[in-house]
């Protein structure tokens, strides 16, 4: 889960990693007489917020406020401003980049910095960019910081400063179950002091019931994905033509990979996960019915998920919920000659395998367009 940039100062500061004075508004009656020159930004989650036009300065109330009301009226890459924060004008000299994140090919946290700070890490060149791996057995050591402290050429005070940062920033990656703690840009003020300018801190939503002082952001999700978040199927809109619906996160992965092998492209991620429950099945077919698929696929490895249980909920999901595109099933596990004789009966064919699945869902597919 994404949090707000202010959502992640909040942590930095619990951290003890310094930020700019600030406060948040969600109108612009809320702007203080405090914190003078200001910068104002705009709450969202995705990138580009400055090139956008979501960051403003302001050298006084009156002036802050008419800002404030300009951006909150913003929709910034189709998210609308509601939160500012209004933070204290920093002196900077440079800027700097620090991260990090899970390296998913190495199994193991992922230090990046740079002395190009300010920019999409993406857009430096590789050679200015310094990596050091940290092995999750150890955890973290001081070494580490050296090693980037040398790379990036800090000395003395701002060397024992960064040092300081990165380990308070690795504490909180561990003990939040983050997947990101980025600061970009991590600003050398001309006073001599390392201050982070933005946060960017992205939580394993699954590891949110650890964690009950952050608040669950809905802003970044389609309204389909947050009426699946609230109804608890993991469920992801996507840009396809074909429905999927499966069991277990690696095989509704699988799935949609095999799609995509075969030129079709998958309209949605639906995971129903470990379940026994028809009603579970049932409900499962509105979510992806809404996203106005050409095909529905459901894909079973009963285990846990019995295919009897499975073939059910179908059943009952065409009749309840008048599903008249063409549904094609892949049963295989427990009870699944039970599963596929209650589809039979029903009028749905379903396959034993996945492969001979994917290839009658290309099938329709390519015969309802045409091809």
């Amino acid at each position: 889960m994404n949090l707000y940039e202010f959502q992640g100062k909040e942590l930095f500061k619990k951290y003890g990693i310094p930020v700019p004075d600030g406060y948040v508004v969600s109108k612009p009656e809320e702007i203080r007489n405090d914190i003078f020159p200001a910068a104002l930004k705009a709450q969202v989650l995705v990138g580009g917020r400055g090139k956008a036009g979501g960051i403003k300065f302001a050298n006084n109330s009156e002036e802050a406020m008419n800002l404030a009301k300009d951006l909150f009226s913003q929709t910034i890459k189709g998210s609308r401003v509601k939160y500012i924060l209004v933070e204290r004008k920093i002196n900077i000299d440079r800027e700097l980049y620090v991260s990090i994140t899970i390296d998913r090919s190495r199994k193991r946290p992922l230090v990046m910095a740079s002395t190009e700070g300010g920019v999409e890490i993406e857009s430096v060149d590789e050679s200015k960019i310094i990596m050091k791996h940290i092995d999750p057995v150890h955890g973290y050591s001081p070494y580490i910081s050296k090693i980037v402290n040398k790379k990036m050429n800090l000395k003395d005070n701002l060397a024992k400063q960064f040092s300081d940062l990165l380990s308070k920033m690795y504490r909180l990656f561990e003990e939040y179950d983050a997947e990101l703690v980025e600061i970009n840009p991590l600003v050398i003020t001309k006073e001599g002091n390392l201050i982070a300018a933005d946060a960017k801190v992205i939580v394993d939503s699954d590891s949110l019931f650890r964690h009950p002082d952050i608040p669950v952001n809905l802003d970044d999700l389609t309204e389909l994905e947050r009426i699946a978040k609230e109804s608890d199927y993991s469920f992801v809109e996507l840009d396809g033509d074909i429905g999927v619906i499966a069991n277990g996160a690696g095989l509704t992965m699988a799935t949609l990979d095999s799609l995509l092998l075969h030129g079709l492209k998958p309209r949605n991620f639906l995971d129903l996960g470990g379940t026994d429950n028809v009603d579970i099945v049932k409900n499962a077919f509105p979510l992806v019915l809404r996203a106005n698929p050409k095909v529905i696929f459901v894909n079973i490895f009963g285990g846990v998920t019995k295919c009897d249980t499975v073939a059910n909920g179908i059943v009952l999901a065409k009749k309840e919920f008048n599903v008249s595109i063409p549904i094609v099933v892949r049963l295989s596990g427990v009870h699944e000659e039970e599963g596929r004789q209650i589809l039979k009966d029903n009028g749905i064919e379903a396959f034993s395998n996945m492969p001979d699945g994917v290839k009658k869902v290309s099938e329709i597919y390519k015969s309802m367009i045409g091809r």
